[in-house]
């Protein structure tokens, strides 16, 4: 098995870094601020090399929690909501205080998933943290909890560092939290140290959380490190209990499991459309338009069309599933729902007579969509 010295590039030049809560705290609504003075010392190592740096930081509802004097955190999502509210602005007080003895500048990003999944926006983001790399500043990005219900009931920092790593192109993405990496807890119960590919039994090895505070565990981290692999980003999964853990796992001298990226990176449209969608529709095919897909690299048209489920309108991203159910694509369709019926099936010339006025007959143009 290789190791990480020769799996991964030693000079990157754009890293992610995720902190889980269980690492920035020492309990409900309590700092660790000499770690989290030893997180920004690194950071600023990497940035006198010329590597360009991203935290994603956990932590404000944990503080919010410790700032209201709660031993547990609230199943109600409005008091959720709150927490997050409260402790957000003490989190980033706590990093810009701690990059403060390295003269840098911190910056404020909250993101929820439409900001990501809406095309607009995504390229929005996209280009704001650009600009603050530009300025020369490391943006702090956390999920929006106070205002994004369902990022507080079902999203985790895992899934939306793997998501940033892919928007920016990072090289690496590194995600220290308490877990000192992939445990094979069926075979020798040491920590794997090189993930050559993501397969199912690699992720059974992986297990949640019971954290007053966290959100997810080892199946979001592995969730995560698919997501960034495939967007051609290295991923490392260590502790920061670790003395210096960033660079000490850059020179391959720390305990961790590296992720090594895939050989054939997706690109940028692809991956918005594989990875930063929540699609609530399904458009049904046949079987020979499942392997016109699969196998030939078509777009989907109408006469291998066979039904759907949900509502959408033309332009919204959905599914493609088989005859078995199973989905075997995502793309933007060029149809509405209601007009599924009375195209479903027809051939291209058929299809030219029903909408004379179309510029695309395709239900689903190959360059919008994305094999899954």
């Amino acid at each position: 098995m290789p190791s990480r010295e020769t799996s991964c590039p030693s000079k990157p030049s754009r890293v992610v870094i995720k902190l889980g809560t269980g690492v920035l705290t020492t309990g409900i609504g309590q700092l660790n601020m000499q770690r989290i003075a030893a997180i920004c010392s690194q950071v600023a190592q990497l940035r006198a090399q010329g590597v360009e740096v991203i935290i994603v930081s956990s932590g404000a509802v944990g503080l919010g929690m410790g700032a209201l004097k709660l031993p547990k955190k609230p199943r109600e999502v409005c008091k959720k909501q709150a927490c997050a509210a409260i402790g957000q602005s003490r989190l980033m007080q706590i990093w810009q205080e701690g990059f403060n003895a390295h003269g840098i500048t911190v910056a404020q990003v909250l993101l929820t998933h439409d900001d990501l999944r809406v095309r607009a926006r995504y390229l929005g983001v996209k280009e704001t943290l650009k600009q603050l790399i530009a300025y020369d500043t490391v943006p702090v990005i956390n999920e929006n909890d106070t205002v994004s219900a369902a990022e507080i009931k079902f999203g985790d920092n895992d899934t939306l560092s793997a998501m940033v790593s892919s928007l920016v192109e990072a090289s690496h993405l590194f995600i220290i939290s308490t877990a000192p990496g992939l445990i094979d807890m069926k075979g020798t119960g040491e920590i794997v140290p090189v993930v050559e590919r993501i397969t199912p039994e690699i992720e059974a090895m992986a297990g949640g959380t019971t954290s007053e505070t966290a959100v997810g565990g080892m199946i979001s981290k592995i969730s995560a490190a698919k997501v960034a692999t495939k967007a051609g980003c290295g991923v490392f999964i260590a502790s920061g209990t670790e003395e210096n853990i960033v660079p000490r796992l850059l020179a391959g001298k720390a305990p961790g499991t590296f992720f090594v990226p895939s050989g054939l990176k997706m690109e940028a449209k692809k991956r918005w459309l594989a990875h930063f969608q929540r699609p609530h529709a399904v458009l049904s095919v046949d079987a020979n338009a499942v392997r016109a897909l699969l196998e030939q690299g078509r777009s989907l048209l109408a006469v291998g069309v066979t039904g759907y489920e949900g509502r959408f309108d033309a332009g919204e991203v959905v599914n493609i599933a088989g005859p078995d159910g199973t989905t075997v694509a995502r793309g933007k369709v060029s149809y509405a729902s209601e007009e599924i019926p009375a195209l479903a099936g027809l051939k291209s010339d058929a299809m030219a007579k029903l909408y004379p006025q179309r510029k695309r007959l395709e239900v689903v143009h190959r360059n919008d969509l994305v094999l899954v």
